[in-house]
């Protein structure tokens, strides 16, 4: 397998599925020409939600930037209490969906539909994303190069901003730009906030009117956006490296005591959990009270959980077969080649699932109309969206499998097909299974690509919910929510678990 071409084969039609939004976008500028673009682009509606979509956008950036840096830095280098029940309490907002957090805000503040609103919900639901990359740098920093600056007399502040913050560039910058790019492709949480971007657009588009080229447009400015943020995170990371010259274990961090300080920094922390988690979660519980003394459909409720499982595990499945020859060939042929068929691959998680969801619409109709609205078509799409989180894992694992022991078997006259099922695959399958739930996971709290894909009659959990809260049925939608965070959570727990070992209460 190592040199066959069968898997350069594989690999390039895997990449060829991770492109087709953006080929869907291309062919479709094509096809309407330069004055149809400009028709359907140069609007005042257009140049709306393009100044609605960066504000959000920026506003967001920011204000996770700096809770994030701000949590990280007092859960890392502060003498609080409880720092390990601080990090986990701030990391687990994400099992909750943004669309489960604004509908719960939505149902406590009906005026929250604003921009401010806007901005406080998405902000709050985003957070961890720079928390966790930041929490993680504070920990790869040596504490030798702060002790120094305090030894020179440099105050907490000073140390913080001259000798930290430099050194956690590259996090800050990777944990905004996901933030950004789930702004930017956000849709559920929106729509219920009733705040227009570029992605509300293009499904209220599609669904009004069924208008391909002003739809396809309209998610060509969205794809653009993506674009442009990727390079300028490429452009603002630079090639300035930050890390020990030396081998060996760093020394023990000592927190910096904040004195009087303590009480509104434990204030704060508890105000950025209680607006984040406990409020949504608080939400939920009276929810999920009304619609148990309404009766709630239980049946209803086992079948769709039924049906999400179901269509999870088969993505999973799929999505981690389709990562198995690109993760293959990035650590057994590594090359030019090897590597941009590995990064095409990434480009469907950078676009936005509306434009996936549309791109696949359009090419059903076109080429397979029997196709249309299909389970086959749901789960390219999710293949599409989740390939990067299965090749991570499967090239982690492809890199832990010696090579060694496939010649060892070849030496043995073991056939390739042999070889690969009794020697290769077992070593691989711990990776394996971690992408695979890591596709899983996603796809149970997924909304857009299922609510255009989906079959009629299918509903997910994330589908039933948007349903039922549309129509302000909170009791009924109660149920739906809290099987999602409950699937959501050992996820989250994992995602903590690695960097909370190393705290101390």
């Amino acid at each position: 397998m190592r040199r066959s071409p069968v898997t350069v084969l594989l690999a390039t039609a895997v990449a060829g599925l991770a492109l087709l939004p953006l080929v869907h976008i291309a062919t479709a500028a094509v096809e309407v020409g330069w004055s149809g673009v400009a028709e359907l682009v140069f609007r005042p509606r257009v140049a709306e939600l393009l100044g609605n979509t960066l504000r959000l956008v920026g506003g967001t950036v920011a204000v996770t930037a700096v809770l994030g840096v701000g949590t990280a830095w007092l859960v890392e280098r502060a003498a609080l209490p409880g720092r390990r029940v601080w990090h986990v309490l701030l990391v687990a907002p994400l099992a909750l969906p943004a669309f489960v957090t604004s509908s719960a805000w939505i149902s406590l503040l009906p005026g929250l539909d604003t921009y401010g609103g806007a901005l406080l919900v998405v902000s709050l639901s985003y957070a961890p994303f720079v928390y966790l990359p930041v929490v993680a740098a504070f920990r790869g920093l040596d504490p030798a190069l702060e002790e120094t600056a305090r030894g020179l007399g440099l105050s907490t502040l000073a140390v913080f901003r001259r000798v930290q913050l430099p050194q956690l560039r590259v996090a800050v910058l990777g944990g905004t730009l996901l933030v950004a790019l789930h702004v930017l492709a956000e849709f559920g949480a929106l729509a219920m906030l009733r705040y227009p971007t570029f992605t509300t657009a293009v499904y209220d588009q599609y669904r009004a009117t069924f208008n391909g080229p002003a739809a396809s447009m309209l998610a060509g400015v969205l794809v653009l956006l993506c674009l442009v943020l990727l390079l300028a995170e490429v452009r603002l990371r630079g090639t300035r490296a930050y890390a020990r010259t030396g081998s060996g274990t760093a020394r023990r961090v000592r927190p910096a005591r904040l004195g009087p300080l303590t009480g509104p920094a434990l204030l704060l922390l508890g105000a950025v959990v209680a607006l984040s988690l406990l409020v949504p979660l608080g939400a939920l519980v009276s929810w999920f009270v009304r619609g148990t003394s309404a009766r709630a459909d239980w049946a209803a409720l086992a079948g769709t959980t039924g049906t999400t499982l179901a269509l999870a595990a088969a993505a999973a499945a799929v999505t981690t077969v389709l990562a198995l020859p690109t993760g293959w060939l990035a650590v057994r042929r590594r090359g030019p080649l090897a590597t941009l068929l590995e990064r095409t691959t990434y480009l469907g998680s950078a676009v936005p699932a509306i434009v996936v969801a549309l791109a696949l619409v359009a090419l059903g109709i076109r080429l397979l109309p029997s196709l249309y609205q299909t389970v086959p078509v749901l789960l390219a799409a999710y293949a599409i969206l989740f390939l990067p989180r299965a090749i991570v894992t499967v090239r982690a694992a492809v890199e832990q499998s010696p090579p060694v022991h496939d010649d060892v078997a070849a030496s043995l006259g073991v056939s390739a097909p042999a070889r690969l099922w009794r020697v290769t695959l077992p070593l691989m399958a711990p990776g394996i299974g971690a992408g695979a739930a890591l596709v899983f996971l996603a796809v149970v709290t997924e909304l857009t690509a299922t609510l255009l894909l989906a079959p009629t009659g299918t509903e997910t959990l994330a589908t039933a919910f948007w349903s039922a809260s549309s129509a302000l049925e909170f009791g009924a939608a109660a149920p739906y929510a809290v099987v999602m965070v409950l699937l959501s959570a050992p996820a989250t727990l994992l995602l903590s678990r690695d960097v909370q070992r190393g705290l101390t209460t």
